[in-house]
């Protein structure tokens, strides 16, 4: 009789032999034949049905473990180089697992978006799961390329944009897809390396020309792989959409939320409202009304613009343009709060004592009709005795009370204690052509702060709801300054003569004292940058760490679901807490928020990269006819390679490549971050003041070249060979050496 296997062994045999899982390969491996392949199938049903394997057409697995070989994508090193990967398919309940990649000496290099198979260890580790030895790589997407098309008698070559890669790569004629010399390209990689160890490509994409000021922004489009084209079944779905009704909502039309935005937004997505509480209870009291538009309504899980949404994570800011992440009739139409217009909204009632403290809050789905459409410098005005037509009529029955309400949060807001930090916005300005015509510093006013404070609190009234009404949903993080980094703003302060207490807890009160102690004085700029550089960065996930930035317990983006799939999320979460609708979350939303996180963190740093990208473009466009020129500034960065002064007036960064520092050799000290002259001992270290000259302005790579002329107003020595230098004493080393060789050569001659 044959003998019929336990639960355990078929779940032992499907783990080890991960490519063997169809029925027929279990049944051969176990000498099953005839009727007892009933049995055998009995077994396997039982324990689909337990959840211990999942049927995949005609296979089998366990679905909460990866087998011992597994495809896998390379995710890219993290801070410390260690290279990590995801399993391109997971089934299990959980987490998607972590996998370390432990490279051989022999294996390939590789790189972001490789796909590999490798042989799997089950590990239990703080930071992964699994570790993975590389058996062979099976392919990735082709490596892509962003440059400058220079035609030659056979084919061409690229000449990347990107400021940090240097290597051309070589196209040949049947692969130049009619690019002219001089054009801006796409390309990928087509084939092993060519002429001189370059790499071949082909051309995917041409761009037109370069140097026309409205090509930086889409360069950085390109270069970051951000999606800028809406495919045609999103636009479809987005133009069949009609405005929401009243039906199922509260009516909000009377209610005066008006928009407060710069006076060039594109989008409208949040209104406020306050007024004097009459509850006798809370006297002095305000009660604070912020509506934001109801995105869910139109993006409905699982939907073509639900994945075209979450694929994007993000809309993306530039001078000239902006990526939106929904389709312009969903972006600035249905969900733009526009000026008396009906729109469906999810507003937040809260009510704030004398203090500023919020007692209270409530959420409804609602439909609202905004009076007024303001931008940040006609409400200021009108608070400081200039109103216009626009913001008269609404100045003492709207403005005052905004004001009165954000006064108590300010005193409540000092109480807490969030990081102060004063780091003025750059803000480029362009002409029609698209040429920047000036490059100024935002005004910090207090009608952005009173936005910004409104938006906070309905940030963490969103959170707190979720959380009392236990329905999952996606934090904004912000963890507490890595140690190390503390001690290195630690020993920038004591060097400025400023004091940051060590061997406490630390709270942002302790750094904003410091930022406080540095306030006015020239080692402002360079504590605040100081500051900001030990902050880890802010993400998104399904557990709640804190926001220490803010300090706060609990926080969640709420405010600008049309610009962030974050927040769409957060309404999804609010409508099932309620019972508002069938728009709320869905199965597929929760089993994937941890990946959901995880992914939109990773575009919102695309988003950033690109937009920082692009203001180095334009500056350096903006700089270019002025090569030559001396400016002022202050080093905001030191590497073994040069330094970084930013400079004074257009806050632009440009580097002092090391061989244009003095004449003498620097040693480069990165725990202090600090160069020190071999022979003079001149250190420089970040925050002095420089004088540089222009040497370089770049408008494709964004690259500004500076030469060095002096640093706190004393003169470097300039040009090699002005005093004894280390390179000097090398050469000398080394003709002392040959010299020393030959009179050895010629001493032995004379003895033979």
């Amino acid at each position: 009789m044959t003998r019929i296997p336990t639960k355990t062994e078929i779940l032992d045999w499907i783990a080890s032999n991960p490519t063997f899982t169809a029925k027929r390969d279990i049944a051969k491996a176990f000498g099953i034949k005839g009727a007892a392949r009933i049995d055998l199938k009995r077994l396997l049903k039982e324990l689909e049905a337990d959840g211990h394997l999942e049927k995949r057409k005609r296979s089998y697995q366990d679905p909460d473990r990866l087998p011992p070989v597994s495809v896998l994508q390379i995710i890219g090193p993290d801070a410390d180089g260690d290279l990590f990967a995801r399993p391109m398919e997971w089934h299990g309940q959980g987490v998607e697992p972590k996998v370390l990649v432990l490279p051989r000496a022999t294996d390939p290099a590789l790189a972001e978006g490789d796909r590999i198979l490798a042989r799997l260890t089950l590990v239990h580790e703080d930071d992964h799961n699994y570790e993975a030895r590389l058996i062979r790589r099976i392919g990735s997407n082709p490596k892509r390329v962003l440059g400058v098309f220079r035609q030659g008698a056979e084919g061409g070559r690229i000449l990347p944009i990107d400021k940090g890669s240097d290597k051309e790569w070589i196209v040949l004629p049947d692969a130049t897809h009619g690019a002219k010399d001089g054009e801006l390209v796409e390309g990928e990689l087509a084939g092993p390396k060519g002429r001189m160890g370059l790499p071949r490509a082909r051309i995917t994409d041409r761009l037109g020309d370069p140097s026309a000021p409205k090509a930086v922004s889409l360069i950085a489009i390109h270069q970051h792989g951000i999606p800028d084209a809406f495919p045609d079944d999103v636009i479809a779905r987005a133009d069949a959409q009609k405005p929401v009704g009243l039906r199922g909502r509260e009516d909000l039309r009377d209610l005066s939320l008006i928009t407060i935005d710069p006076s060039d937004a594109r989008d409208h997505d949040d209104a406020c409202y306050a007024h004097a509480d009459d509850d006798p209870k809370n006297e002095g009291g305000h009660i604070i009304w912020v509506a934001i538009a109801d995105v869910a309504a139109y993006v409905t899980p699982g939907s073509a613009l639900d994945r075209e949404a979450r694929k994007r994570g993000n809309s993306t800011y530039f001078p000239d343009r902006v990526v939106p992440m929904l389709p312009d009739r969903l972006s600035g139409d249905l969900c733009s709060l526009h000026e008396g217009v009906p729109r469906a909204c999810i507003a937040v009632r809260m009510q704030v004592d004398a203090d500023g403290n919020k007692i209270d809050h409530r959420f409804v789905r609602g439909l609202m009709r905004s009076p007024a459409a303001l931008n940040y410098e006609e409400v200021q005005a009108a608070m400081d005795g200039r109103p216009n037509d626009r913001t008269g009529p609404l100045l003492d029955a709207v403005l005052r009370p905004l004001y009165a309400a954000f006064e108590a949060l300010t005193s409540a807001r000092k109480r807490r204690q969030p990081l102060d930090l004063d780091l003025p916005e750059r803000r480029i300005i362009l002409d029609d052509e698209g040429n920047v015509q000036s490059v100024a510093f935002k005004d910090r006013l207090d009608a952005h702060r009173l936005i910004e404070e409104f938006m906070v609190l309905a940030n963490v009234a969103a959170a707190e709801s979720l959380i009392a009404k236990k329905t999952p949903l996606l934090f904004r993080v912000h963890e507490e300054p890595n140690p190390d980094k503390l001690d290195a703003l630690r020993e920038t302060a004591q060097a400025s003569g400023f004091i940051l207490p060590k061997g406490q807890v630390l709270m942002t009160a302790h750094l904003n004292r410091l930022l406080k102690q540095a306030a006015d004085t020239e080692d402002a700029e360079l504590i605040n940058m100081a500051t900001l550089r030990s902050m880890t960065q802010a993400y998104y996930a399904a557990e709640n760490f804190g926001h220490f930035g803010l300090a706060l317990r609990s926080y969640a983006h709420f405010t600008s679901p049309i610009r962030r799939y974050s927040d769409l999320i957060v309404h999804r979460a609010l409508i099932t807490a309620h019972g508002w609708g069938k728009d709320g979350l869905d199965l597929d939303d929760i089993d994937h928020l941890d990946r959901t996180a995880i992914h939109i963190s990773d575009t919102e740093r695309r988003s950033m990269t690109a937009e920082r990208d692009t203001t180095d473009r334009y500056l350096a466009s903006y700089l270019s006819e002025r090569v030559g020129s001396e400016f002022e500034g202050r080093i905001s960065g030191i590497a073994k390679f040069g330094i970084f002064v930013r400079l004074d007036g257009s806050g632009a960064d440009g580097l002092v490549p090391m061989r244009a520092i003095g004449s003498e050799y620097f040693h480069f000290d990165r725990e202090a971050g600090t160069l020190m002259g071999a022979d003079t001992g001149l250190t420089i270290s970040i925050g002095q003041r420089a004088t540089v000259r222009l040497t370089e302005a770049a408008p494709v790579t964004g690259g500004i070249a500076l030469d060095i002329l002096a640093i706190d107003g004393q003169s470097l020595p300039r040009g090699r060979g002005h005093r004894t230098t280390r390179p000097t004493r090398r050469k000398l080393h080394r003709a002392k050496r040959k010299s020393d060789k030959i009179k050895r050569k010629v001493i032995r001659k004379r003895r033979s």
